[in-house]
């Protein structure tokens, strides 16, 4: 089941990449992806 989670959140992760190219909205989402990424970093080692 946890493979199927995984593969499901990549699809839409990939959807959203798709969209966004359509949209001509790549470098907010480029950029509100690396938000992401830092902010989770962060809380990661203030709860670790």
């Amino acid at each position: 089941m946890n493979g199927f989670r995984s593969f499901l959140y990549q699809l839409a992760k990939i959807l959203g990449d798709i969209n966004a190219i359509k949209k001509g909205k790549v470098g907010r989402r480029i950029g509100r992806r690396i938000a992401g990424k830092a902010t989770g970093k962060g809380l990661g080692k203030l709860f670790k």
